[in-house]
């Protein structure tokens, strides 16, 4: 579902790479499940997601899990504070990774074009978070769910008839510790929504959007 074409969405990551005379990139496989790096670990590469899903999570001081976000193809990962991961990367599909050495990213010799498309990934994640911290603090259950499933709609929704599907393949405990609430609240807004008949979800992991313009004004709090 994520890549249709996987052959030419590798050859596009590839391509600003080229032309650097010695190669520094390489890919990896992760199997569900696998870890590609831990908190606090040293943070030698910085991974451009190719294919599948990543999920990244910290625990608190508390005990308390704290899912920070999901990569999906086109996502870079592995961003470091101090020289270390500052979060648990594991693999929630089979993944495919493009492996960006940190030592050839900083050395004088870099890729120009490279580090352009790193720091606007930077960019990105630095807006990202600050759209999710507002979503907490100002958004209610409901409107969080329904902020989320338009964000999945948008970046990995594929047609159906006159619908838009997609896959989810975190669990209820994954989308509530990403959204900051409990997994029963999940699954009750979930149940809600369907019962609405804004979403239906076929089998646990897939929903089908069938009222777009009403998930969103669920998303926007408006009646």
């Amino acid at each position: 579902m994520y890549v249709t074409r996987p052959n030419e969405q590798i050859e596009n990551f590839l391509l600003p790479l080229r032309a650097r005379p010695v190669q520094q990139h390489h890919l990896h496989h992760i199997c569900a499940g696998k870890h590609l790096f831990h908190e606090g670990q040293t943070a030698r590469n910085i991974y451009e997601v190719v294919k599948g899903v990543l999920r990244l999570t910290r625990v608190m001081a508390d005990g308390r899990r704290q899912v920070i976000a999901f990569g999906y193809p086109g996502d870079v990962v592995g961003f470091h504070s101090d020289d270390e991961y500052h979060t648990d990367c594991d693999a929630l599909l089979s993944t495919t990774v493009i492996v960006h050495s940190r030592s050839a990213l900083e050395s004088p010799a870099g890729n120009s074009a490279l580090h352009t498309k790193l720091l606007q990934a930077a960019l990105h994640e630095i807006s990202a978070m600050q759209d999710h911290f507002l979503m907490l603090g100002r958004k209610s259950a409901a409107e969080r769910v329904a902020s989320f499933l338009l964000t999945l709609q948008e970046r990995v929704g594929m047609p159906l008839g006159q619908f838009t599907q997609f896959d989810l393949p975190m669990s209820r405990s994954d989308i509530a510790d990403f959204l900051g609430m409990t997994t029963e609240t999940v699954c009750r807004t979930l149940t809600r929504l369907r019962k609405l008949n804004i979403i239906a979800l076929d089998r646990v992991h897939t929903v089908v959007i069938l009222k777009p313009e009403a998930l969103i004004k669920e998303a926007e709090g408006r009646d």
